[in-house]
């Protein structure tokens, strides 16, 4: 019931649901005050989300900054989270990366630099219904045409979200005798907060190394300031995924 709520709780709390919800409500309210109201309530939200350097600002917070490769330890073991591949595209001999193909190029780029030794792949499916490929099948698949041995990459690909992964991959630590220190966890800097909370609500205290940046440098170019863009929405959009699941995973006990 939980992953069924988080895959469909999300709608209801994105900026552009807002939007819609007030113009629908005043085409159906008859008071022409409180229709009004709505109108500019709809206006007000469609500007402020709209607005590039304030969503820049508030993902720039949100996400969990990284380290440049020559300040970075060496590690036993990177723990890739899956979360970037699109379904149900044709031909099937290939992968198709949405954003986050960074969580793949760096960990290739992390083992070849000798930054880590082992490469454990972790997630499922993420889809409500239906069957597919893992994602942690399609890393892999991607990962040994960049180069990686197979031999290095271990996979953990029945897990449908970041709780259930970092569940999953306690014990597969344990029986690999690999400590928490010896280990890096990579993912999308804007998720890299929940994901570090649900691993140490597992027992894993590790150290983050984060990928798939959305925030920019700041900047005060009048298209940045005062022009509304549509992008904007998607960042808000990804934030109050992230803090709507942050709520639904403190409320359920998973951090």
């Amino acid at each position: 019931m939980f992953f069924v709520l988080s895959k469909t709780v999300d709608f209801l709390a994105m900026p552009f649901t807002w939007v819609i919800v007030c113009v629908v409500m005043s085409a159906f309210i008859r008071k022409p005050v409180l229709k009004q109201r709505l109108l500019w309530v709809a206006l007000v939200l469609l500007l402020l989300f709209s607005n590039h350097f304030l969503a820049n600002e508030a993902m720039s917070a949100w996400e969990i900054k990284t380290i440049p490769y020559d300040q970075l330890r060496s590690h036993k073991l990177a723990i890739v989270l899956t979360g970037s591949t699109l379904p149900d595209r044709y031909p099937e001999d290939r992968v198709y990366f949405a954003r986050g193909a960074d969580r793949v190029i760096h960990t290739v780029q992390l083992y070849k630099l000798g930054k880590v030794e082992n490469i454990l792949i972790s997630g499922g499916t993420g889809r409500l219904v239906g069957g597919e490929e893992p994602e942690a099948d399609k890393f892999k698949k991607s990962m040994i045409l960049m180069g990686v041995p197979d031999s290095v990459i271990m996979l953990e690909n029945e897990t449908r979200n970041t709780y259930e992964s970092a569940v999953a991959v306690k014990p597969m630590l344990d029986s690999m005798h690999f400590s928490s220190s010896q280990c890096l966890l990579v993912t999308s800097a804007f998720h890299m907060r929940r994901s570090l909370a649900c691993y140490r609500k597992a027992g894993l205290d590790i150290e983050p190394f984060s990928t798939d940046f959305y925030s920019n440098p700041r900047s005060f170019y009048p298209n940045s300031l005062l022009i509304p863009q549509l992008d904007a929405f998607s960042i808000w959009q990804k934030l109050f995924k992230e803090w709507v699941g942050m709520l639904a995973y403190k409320a359920a006990g998973y951090i």
